[in-house]
C-alpha cells in the first residue's frame, strides 16, 4: 500500500471513530499517530485530512446528499460517508490532490474498508460531484476560512 494511501486509511479510521463516539479530536489524533508508524510528512497529511474534514463535515454531507438522492445520508454506511468526505475535501478544498487521484484513492479505500457495493457507490457519487468541482470548491473554501477565522 502506498504511503499516502495508508495515511488516508488512518485518517478514515480517525474520522470513523469521531463519527461514532464523543472522543475529542485531539485525543483521537494522538492515539492514531501513536498506533501508526507514519513518518513526519505523512503525519502532517493525516492531520490535515482529519482537521480539514471534521469541522466542515455537515457542509460536505449536504453536497454528498444532493448527489446520492436514492440514499438518505443517515442510511449511508458511516465508513462510506467518511470516504466520500475525504475525497470531496481533497479535491474541493485541499487543492493538492488531482480530482482523478482523489476519486481513485476513495475507490481503493472503499474496496479495503467498505462493503462489496461500496466502490461502485463511492465512484458514482464522486463522479457526479466532480462535475460541480469549481462551484463546490468556492463554497467549501469560503466555509472553511470562516470556521478557522
Amino acid at each position: 500500500m502506498k504511503d499516502r494511501t495508508r495515511a488516508r486509511g488512518i485518517a478514515l479510521q480517525a474520522l470513523y471513530e469521531l463519527d461514532i463516539t464523543n472522543h475529542p479530536v485531539g485525543k483521537v489524533l494522538i492515539e492514531r499517530i501513536a498506533d501508526s508508524e507514519l513518518d513526519e510528512n505523512l503525519v502532517l497529511f493525516f492531520r490535515s485530512i482529519v482537521l480539514g474534514v471534521w469541522p466542515i463535515r455537515q457542509e460536505l454531507d449536504s453536497f454528498i446528499a444532493e448527489h446520492a438522492p436514492d440514499w438518505p445520508l443517515d442510511q449511508v454506511a458511516i465508513i462510506d460517508r467518511n470516504i466520500l468526505r475525504i475525497a470531496l475535501w481533497e479535491f474541493a478544498v485541499a487543492d493538492d490532490t488531482p480530482l482523478k487521484v482523489a476519486i481513485n484513492e476513495a475507490v481503493e479505500l472503499a474496496k479495503t474498508y467498505g462493503s462489496d457495493s461500496a466502490p461502485r457507490f463511492v465512484n458514482g457519487v464522486l463522479g457526479s460531484l466532480a462535475d460541480r468541482q469549481s462551484e463546490i470548491t468556492q463554497y467549501l473554501q469560503q466555509i472553511q476560512s470562516q470556521k478557522t477565522d
